[in-house]
Parts: C-alpha cells; structure tokens; sequence
C-alpha cells in the first residue's frame, strides 16, 4: 500500500520546530525544501547568514544546521514518521548540507528514543544567567555522554585542570575581541537593542543577554560589549562552573554536522533533567586557541563546542523566524 502524501501543515510543523535549534548568535544559517512527490526534506546552508569574522570556513554555521537536523528526526519521530538522514548527499552543492527521507504511517513513533525528546524542544533556551554551586549527579552526566556517543562524538568533562585551562583561553578570546573592531562586527550584526528587540525574529535580543558578571568564572559571552543597556545590572556568576566539551575524530564539514546533532541531543537531554545549559565558542572562533582546548592528556579529537551547565533560570526564548521564510515546498 502505497504512503500517504504528507500534507504541508504537518511539514511546516516539522520545519517550525527544527528552526527552534540554537545556532551561533542565533543568525539561523539554515534553508528547507521539501519534495513532495519524493517525500524528501532538504536542509540546505544560507550563507547570507555565515559570520566571516568570527567563524571562518563555516564551523558554526555547519553545527547550527546540524542542531536543526536533529530537532528535524525528533519532531518526525514524535509524528510517527521515520527520518532517513544522507549528510552532504550532493558532493557537486555544497549548500545542500542533508537530505531527509520522510517514511512510516502518521500517528505511530517509530524511534521511541527520539520521540521522548519532543516535549523540550520549545523548553530548551540559552541561559546567560548565574548557576547554583551544584555539582551535576555522576549518572547524568553518564546520560549526556552517552547522548553524545549515539551521534558520533564525544562528551568530556575537563578536569579542574583542564576547566581552568578552558577559561584561561576564554578570558584570552574576550580580550583579544576588546582591542580588535573586526572581531566585533559579526556580534553587532546579530545583537537586537531598544525597540528593535521586540520585533526581532532572528539575533540576540537584549532580554536574553543575562546580567554583566561582576564576578565569577563563568564562561559567559558579554553581548552588549561596551553599549548601555538598560535595566540589564550586574551580578556573580558560579566560580566553578561545570564545562564540557564536545568533541568529534573528524574536522570536516560531516564531522560538524554529527557535531550539531549531538550537540542538540546533549541539550534536549539536560533539559529533560533540568539542567539550565549554555554555549560558549569563544575560544573555538581563533584556530591557535582552539587546538589548546582539547583534552591535554590524550590531545586527540577536535572540539566543536565548550557547554556550560547547571541548575539555575532557562533563560528567555529567543526570537525565531516564520516559517515560510526558510521552507519552500514543491
């Protein structure tokens, strides 16, 4: 018996909560097109949306599609629809980053495991706000690993050592940023102040800046730079905070969408436990500081992502664009 065709509302929905994925200053560097006749969804880059500046070669931008990727198979899964996932199926279009085969019958979950991640895909948010002094139960991070595992990569938690070794090249990306304008252009571009900020679909609106630290270590990326922003005030951040990195064997364009999709299956994750999470890439963005942030015992595995976690406030929504900005459906 021959599969139903899929109606465009229940495609828009898939879309819709794939674009609830994070992406670097929430620029949201992705585009879709569904076949219909095919059943097929295609996840192409929009490089109007790529950061010269602060990732070169597209290293973000590629991860933040492969977080949307992976919101993709959860919402299919919750549908009762089986996503076939090819990466880079078009050697000849380097745009077109995935495509998705869309197969099984509405209202049944084939994939149980990604199902149960549906309901936090719209709890999921950036959190720029302090962090308890909690440590994290060993058997959850042991579920963050292994969710980590099931896409291909790998999930440390440094050592105090290595954490502070992290920060030290955090804290170095923050003053080289200071005293270079360029560095700055990309963060201005995609930062949404005043009036702006309520009608924003896409950036960082200044509600989910968080406070300035005043004091702490925490790994947090000051959006507002040296611009006022009112009524924001200042506050202590967590002095050990819990990082982890995420890693892949690989530094290719493959690698770093493996690296979005277990990215987003770590996030889900934690929010599942309620764990606040946040992301930081800032020393990622220099290559020189990012060869030093890998584990310094084994030196192997690329690191695609610095994750901080804890107990503490979500964080606000972010703005998202419509969906028929980023879906074309033939």
């Amino acid at each position: 018996m021959p599969l139903r065709q899929l109606d465009e509302k229940t495609v828009t929905t898939l879309v819709a909560e794939a674009t609830a994925a994070p992406s670097m200053h929430n620029a949201q560097p992705w585009r879709f097109r569904f076949l219909a006749a095919e059943r097929l969804l295609l996840l192409y880059a929009d490089l109007e949306r790529a950061m010269p500046r602060s990732d070169h070669g597209n290293r973000a931008l590629h991860i933040g599609c492969g977080a949307a990727l992976f919101n993709l198979r959860v919402a299919a899964a919750h549908a009762g629809l089986t996503p076939v996932v090819r990466l880079l199926p078009e050697p000849q279009d380097p745009l077109l980053l995935a495509a998705v085969q869309l197969t099984g019958q509405a209202g049944r979950a084939p994939d149980d495991e990604l199902a149960r991640l549906h309901g936090v895909i719209r709890q999921r948010h950036t959190s720029r706000h302090p962090f308890a002094e909690k440590d994290i139960p060993e058997d959850i991070r042991t579920t963050l690993q292994d969710a980590a595992a099931r896409e291909s990569a790998t999930l440390l938690f440094p050592g105090p050592w290595h954490a502070e070794t992290v920060l030290d090249l955090v804290r170095d990306a923050e003053s080289r940023d200071v005293t270079d304008s360029g560095a700055r252009e990309d963060l201005v571009r995609w930062t949404r102040l005043g009036p702006e900020a309520d009608s924003a679909v896409d950036g960082v609106p200044e509600y989910a800046f968080g406070p300035r630290k005043r004091d702490g270590k925490a790994p947090v990326r000051d959006f507002a730079g040296r611009r006022p922003v009112a009524d924001r005030g200042t506050t202590t951040f967590e002095y050990t905070p819990h990082l982890a990195l995420l890693s892949t064997p690989g530094d290719g364009p493959a690698d770093w969408l493996r690296a979005g999709q277990a990215l987003e299956r770590v996030l889900l994750e934690a929010t599942l436990v309620d764990l606040a999470t946040s992301l930081t890439s800032h020393a990622l963005e220099t290559p020189e500081l990012r060869l030093l942030v890998r584990d310094p015992g084994s030196g192997t595995g690329q690191v695609q992502m610095v994750l901080r976690l804890g107990y503490g406030p979500r964080g606000p929504a972010t703005p998202r664009r419509p969906v028929t900005d980023v879906l074309d459906i033939v």
